[in-house]
């Protein structure tokens, strides 16, 4: 988890949501899974940002799968041109369409795998899957050690 509170179960559940309003709510097709962060208002609070302690690993990475079921069926049911409605969006923006609401979920997405890749690397220690290939243990405690230096020396004193 970063210093803020990110972590992934966390991202998981944020984009089972994400999919679920935009690619669900928002173009007519709601599906029958209620989110309660979502219906009692907490959402505005970050309640879609963490797994509470009753939560599971599998509830959420299985509400993740039911999203994109669900989304999956928007997709082929509908033409990307078909009206939207985001209803949390400020009034002069809410009308738009499928397509522009896909796009808006694959950047969310995007930026949220990124977000996901430094956690995991926060967790195993490892730069990539190409890791090894790059360098030895002892090459990567050099190469951490260039960065943390050069990172220092643009470090506001003050």
């Amino acid at each position: 988890m970063t210093p803020s509170g990110t972590n992934l179960l966390g991202l998981v559940k944020h984009l089972a949501g994400i999919e679920f309003g935009y690619l669900g709510d928002s173009v007519g097709r709601p599906a029958a899974i209620r989110l309660p962060w979502v219906d009692d208002g907490s959402i505005w609070d970050n309640a879609d940002m963490w797994a509470t302690a009753e939560e599971t690993r599998q509830d959420i990475v299985g509400l993740y799968r039911s999203a994109w079921q669900h989304s999956d069926q928007s997709i082929a049911e509908l033409g990307l041109d078909s009206p939207a409605l985001v209803a949390w969006w400020p009034e002069e923006r809410r009308e738009t369409t499928l397509g522009s609401l896909l796009v808006r979920v694959v950047a969310e997405t995007a930026q949220h795998a990124g977000h996901a890749d430094i956690l995991r690397e926060m967790i195993d220690g490892r730069a990539g899957s190409d890791q090894d290939e790059v360098g030895d243990a002892a090459w990567w405690d050099r190469h951490v050690n260039r960065v943390r230096e050069a990172a220092e020396r643009h470090r506001p004193r003050g």
